[in-house]
């Protein structure tokens, strides 16, 4: 991963999905961690209780009152002692954790549930056309990836960080899956424009867009009235930029002005 994107990453290996998370927790911040069969509670128990999935402070903090700070501890008791101690869910979750009993299988083969891009636009006042032309760009990467990866999206979602960094959402679901740039722009344009109050009387630092409720396109039963332009010019502009790099062909709006980091992705 280092070589191939130049970030670290953390692998934990064991028996179940819970206690391979705790391995990978305890291998960080970069490191291969494999627990074997044999070693598994050896490993478990000595753990402080937040080790356990389902354990934030409060529940942290009630086991701690009771004397109980390891995860050893928490597998000495009983299960109906667990239960009237936090309740029949929590404690039946967590007695099943302590000795590592999760039942949970691994699924392979999942993809992607949203594909989307952000940009900072800092704390400096700004323009309702660099805002404008930001949203631009992340339509012009995000729209890329979805048709790469050979999907279509139906829902748009913008993303929106104010200057006292509360968060805001909008959402637009499209009448139809689409993978086309400019239907795409339309709805995060519409999107912008009712969220303009907002944003002029609070300022914005960061703007995203997320295309949700993705579908296979070779799933997707073609109209033969759809306008075909668009999507040819879709293509045409994607080999372009495959051929010849992203920065060889761009719209006129977004000449001069920096791009924004474009981060390695992983495949589909």
């Amino acid at each position: 991963m280092r070589e191939r994107v130049g970030l670290p990453i953390t692998v934990g290996v064991a028996r179940t999905k819970f206690l391979a998370k705790v391995a990978s927790g305890v291998a960080k911040p970069d490191g291969l961690l494999v627990v074997p069969p044999s070693r598994e509670l050896a490993f478990l128990h000595p753990l402080p209780v937040e080790a356990l999935w389902g354990v934030g402070p409060k529940t942290a903090a009630r086991l701690r009152d009771r004397g109980i700070t390891i995860v050893a501890e928490v597998a000495a008791l009983g299960e109906g002692t667990l239960v009237d101690m936090l309740g029949r869910a929590s404690g039946r979750h967590l007695h099943a954790l302590a000795h590592n009993r999760d039942p949970r299988p691994v699924q392979t083969g999942g993809r992607r549930r949203s594909i989307g891009s952000q940009r900072a636009l800092g704390r400096r006042a700004t323009s309702w056309g660099v805002v404008d032309s930001s949203v631009i760009a992340i339509v012009d990467r995000v729209s890329r990836r979805l048709r790469t990866g050979r999907r279509l999206c139906r829902t748009v979602v913008l993303r929106l960080r104010f200057d006292d960094f509360t968060r805001a959402t909008r959402s637009l679901t499209l009448p139809r899956l689409t993978d086309q740039s400019q239907t795409i722009l339309d709805a995060a344009r519409t999107l912008l424009a009712s969220a303009r109050p907002l944003i002029e009387r609070r300022g914005i630092t960061l703007v995203g867009l997320s295309l949700t409720n993705l579908e296979s396109a070779d799933r997707v039963q073609l109209c033969l009235t759809d306008d075909w332009r668009p999507e040819a010019l879709d293509a045409a502009l994607d080999e372009v930029r495959d051929r010849y790099g992203s920065k060889s062909i761009t719209r006129g709006v977004l000449v001069g002005r920096d791009p924004g980091i474009a981060m390695p992705l992983l495949p589909d």
